[in-house]
């Protein structure tokens, strides 16, 4: 009797049992998402836009995963999908051209609604509030920014209602006698 010499012919003609690199559609899909969803991103542009492509691709893989033999080529057969929809998604895109005889403008804004002054006194805002002592920085940021009542910011912060009065009022002093808002609001 001779034995076989070359082992991958041996295996290939031993009866094929298939072992699933993944058991289920899910746990591919847990395993496999955070990769895809980068490879949709790079094809959209736009997380929002990738997530929507990604969920479509994952759809069609669900639909054709009792198809699939080779699961190890499950990674390429969710790019082509992806890359395919994304193709469809261009072809079908429709862009409105309307002919008209007079161009339309935005309307003029308003004075004092300029939204680069707007950001401006947005950004010298907080600059200010960074030059705060921190534990004044940190009520102002939470009374004002995250919007929370003097309560909640105690509790927040472990400390007494009065102090959170009396520390919101020396700080909201601090910036009405801040010089760079003072040149802002002027």
């Amino acid at each position: 009797m001779t034995t076989p010499v070359c082992t991958s012919a041996s295996n290939a003609a031993a009866p094929a049992t298939q072992t699933l690199a993944y058991p289920s559609f899910a746990s591919y899909m847990r395993a496999r998402q955070p990769v895809l969803l980068r490879t949709a991103r790079s094809l959209t542009g736009n997380p929002s836009d990738a997530e929507d492509l990604l969920q479509t691709a994952l759809t069609k893989t669900f639909v054709a995963w009792e198809r699939i033999q080779d699961h190890r080529a499950l990674d390429g057969y969710v790019r082509r999908a992806l890359v395919n929809t994304r193709t469809s998604q261009w072809r079908k895109r429709k862009v409105d051209e309307f002919a008209c005889d007079v161009v339309p403008e935005p309307e003029p804004l308003p004075p004092g609604e300029d939204p680069a002054e707007q950001q401006a006194l947005r950004d010298a805002m907080w600059r200010a509030v960074m030059r705060l002592p921190a534990r004044q920085r940190a009520m102002v940021v939470l009374r004002y920014y995250e919007d929370l009542s003097e309560v909640q910011t105690a509790e927040v912060l472990g400390v007494s209602v009065g102090t959170v009065k009396s520390a919101v009022s020396r700080a909201l002093g601090k910036l009405r006698d801040d010089p760079e808002l003072g040149v802002v609001r002027s």
